[in-house]
């Protein structure tokens, strides 16, 4: 649960639920460095025929971060997550090349 604060007292938040994933993606991206303090490199990103909702860079860890959304329980997140670690692992350059085209960095 979560709450704020009104007078002193604690207010549930009442839970708002999304249509569609984009939502959870467009409002998650355009807020991405205050929720996680991580750069977006690019939204949908294609490689090797697998698409990654949201790629980005946490500068401070200097690594990349992929951000996969869910807009309702999903047991194959686990799966997912390993299929873009080793697609990561596997093209490097590519996810790197990436960075310095969208960012203008090095």
């Amino acid at each position: 649960m979560i709450f704020k604060t009104k007078d002193k007292q604690l207010v549930r938040i009442k839970e708002k639920s999304f249509k569609l994933e984009k939502e959870i993606q467009k409002l998650f991206e355009n807020n991405l460095f205050e929720i996680m303090g991580v750069e977006l490199v690019k939204s949908e990103f294609n490689i090797k025929n697998k698409r990654i909702d949201s790629l980005a860079f946490d500068p401070q860890a200097k690594a990349f971060v992929i951000v996969e959304y869910k807009r309702d329980r999903n047991s194959s997140v686990v799966d997912q997550g390993f299929t873009y670690l080793n697609l990561m692992l596997q093209n490097k350059a590519d996810f790197i090349v990436e960075y310095n085209e969208n960012l203008k960095k090095t």
